[in-house]
C-alpha cells in the first residue's frame, strides 16, 4: 500500500504565504515525479507545479514567480512554497505522486486527499 498525505493548508490574507507539504509512504521502490494540482469550486483540476526525480520543475503560468516546488528525496516529501497569494489561488490543493512499487512493476499515480487553501481579499 502507498499513502500520500498533504498538510499545510489554511486561511491567509492576500499577499501572504503558505507552505504545503506532501509525504508519500508505504511500499515505495522509487518516485518518478511529484506534483501539485488544485481545484477551485466549479472549475477543473489543474496542474500547479511538478518536480521530477532529477530536480527539474515545471509551473503553471499563473503561479510562475510566486510558487516554488521542492523535494526531499530521502523523506519522499514534496513542498509547495506559495508567496504573494491572491484570492484566485483559493482552491483545494492535491498532491500526486508517480510511484514504482518494485523494480519490474509499472508506475502508478497516487493522490492525496487534498488540503484547502483560502486566500481572503
Amino acid at each position: 500500500q502507498v499513502q500520500v498525505v498533504e498538510s499545510g493548508g489554511g486561511l491567509v490574507q492576500a499577499g501572504g504565504s503558505l507552505r504545503l507539504s506532501c509525504a508519500a509512504s508505504g511500499s515505495i521502490f522509487s518516485i518518478n515525479y511529484m506534483s501539485w494540482y488544485r481545484q477551485a469550486p466549479e472549475k477543473q483540476r489543474e496542474l500547479v507545479a511538478l518536480i521530477v526525480s532529477g530536480g527539474s520543475t515545471n509551473y503553471a503560468d499563473s503561479v510562475k514567480g510566486r510558487f516554488t516546488i521542492s523535494r526531499d528525496n530521502a523523506r519522499n516529501t514534496v513542498y509547495l512554497q506559495m508567496n504573494s497569494l491572491e484570492p484566485e489561488d483559493t482552491a483545494v490543493y492535491y498532491c500526486r505522486a508517480n510511484i514504482n512499487r518494485g523494480p519490474r512493476l509499472r508506475s502508478d499515480d497516487y493522490w492525496g486527499q487534498g488540503t484547502q487553501v483560502t486566500v481572503a481579499s
